[in-house]
């Protein structure tokens, strides 16, 4: 079973506003807690090229 751990800039609570990363076999999962079934694969490289294209806005 994979376990999802919600992201601390997600906005607290059990609510549906939180994006979760868990550990996949040789990737790395993403998701929005409101519709679980989307899940993205990323590399490490990936999650931090995606990263930094966000706080670059």
């Amino acid at each position: 079973m994979t376990q999802w751990q919600k992201s601390t800039f997600s906005g607290g609570g059990d609510g549906d506003d939180c994006v979760e990363l868990a550990h996949g076999n040789h990737e790395l999962l993403l998701r929005e807690s409101d519709d679980p079934a989307q899940v993205i694969k990323l590399t490490r490289d990936g999650i931090a090229a995606l990263i930094r294209h966000v706080q670059t806005g």
